[in-house]
């Protein structure tokens, strides 16, 4: 069994290596460690100047994200319609790197998602029906931010245009 420090180093060695998310009970498993030890782990390697970036499906590191251009949208939607958002976003080109909500008391509240493509959609879709937890966008009806990651500029009008057709983007 690795020692913290070994297993720390491991898990940047493997999160460098990969290019989809890792969760901290697939590093449980494989360490023999439970996963509580694992985000102590993360907070560590966080705290020491590391930039791991925690998602739904896992921490990947930050550099690994940062490709292309960043832009933040509003969208407004029921909870039935997250899906619809998302495939339309991917579809179109983007990434969502993000959801991001205003709160009266706590201020921005901002959740990592990092979905980029049809199998990202399905696991974030099948997580939220497993847990019953609720959307961050179910504290401000429906109204919320995406940070929203692409390539090319065209790229982000056409995820505009896509989301205005289907009464998603938010206009005043």
């Amino acid at each position: 069994m690795l020692d913290g420090v070994q297993r720390r180093e491991e898990i940047l060695r493997q999160l460098g290596q990969s290019e989809r998310p890792l969760s901290a009970s697939r590093f449980a498993k494989e360490f023999g460690v439970s996963r509580q030890i694992i985000v102590g782990d993360v907070a560590l390697l966080r705290a020491a100047g590391e930039e791991i970036i925690a998602t739904a499906r896992g921490y990947l590191l930050e550099n690994q994200a940062e490709q292309g251009f960043l832009k933040k949208i509003a969208v407004q939607h029921e909870a039935k319609d997250t899906r619809i958002e998302l495939e339309t976003i991917v579809a179109n080109g983007g990434e969502i790197v993000d959801v991001i909500v205003e709160h009266a008391l706590y201020g921005e509240l901002v959740g990592g998602l990092h979905i980029q493509n049809q199998r990202d959609i399905d696991d974030f879709i099948t997580a939220y029906r497993n847990t019953n937890a609720n959307l961050l966008s179910d504290l401000t009806n429906g109204i919320h931010l995406h940070t929203i990651r692409y390539q090319k500029p065209e790229d982000i009008e056409k995820i505009q245009a896509a989301l205005l057709e289907k009464g998603i983007l938010y206009q005043e």
